[in-house]
């Protein structure tokens, strides 16, 4: 647990307008890669908009590895090999520089950073770091990359686990 700085909390909430992979629609799931770790959520069938609404957990050692969490949605497949429906990437290197603000005294709702899409991200439309109860939420619309359409919402959260470092004792 010495190495463990925290948890980030990854919620995969939903897709919008996926890429058609079997004859009508698509049964999409999303697999999430960061370093070695590797997570996925379940397949939604026929459905190229999809609610997943899932929470899955990755834990960081490292705020300034240069890797991103990497999303790559599949289209279920029973008798061949899943179909490929796009990806794209989450950098965490804004979100994290959130934390060397000083937030505490913010009331709830403030936005704390704007973060523009651009060529080097993976945004649809600006994305915001929202203060919410002692933390800091940035909900995202991913824009799928390597693929004909699609979108991807999800939401990031930065968790302390009690007896690791944490956050405050991280130079950036």
């Amino acid at each position: 647990m010495d190495s463990i700085l925290g948890l980030l909390k990854l919620r995969i909430k939903r897709g919008i307008n996926l890429a058609i992979r079997d004859s009508r629609s698509s049964d999409p799931y999303v697999v999430v890669n960061m370093g070695e770790q590797k997570l996925k959520t379940r397949v939604v069938k026929n459905n190229c908009n999809p609610e997943w609404n899932e929470e899955l957990t990755l834990s960081i050692k490292d705020v300034n590895v240069k890797s991103p969490i990497h999303l790559t949605v599949y289209d279920k497949d029973t008798f061949s090999v899943d179909d490929k429906m796009g990806e794209a990437e989450i950098e965490l290197k804004e979100y994290f520089e959130c934390f060397k603000m000083g937030l505490e005294k913010l009331p709830n709702g403030c936005a704390v950073k704007r973060i523009q899409p651009s060529r080097t991200n993976c945004l649809a439309e600006e994305s915001s770091c929202i203060w919410q109860n002692g933390n800091i939420i940035q909900e995202m619309i991913l824009r799928l990359k390597n693929v004909e359409r699609g979108e991807l919402v999800v939401e990031i959260q930065w968790v302390d686990i009690p007896g690791c470092k944490g956050l405050s004792e991280v130079q950036f």
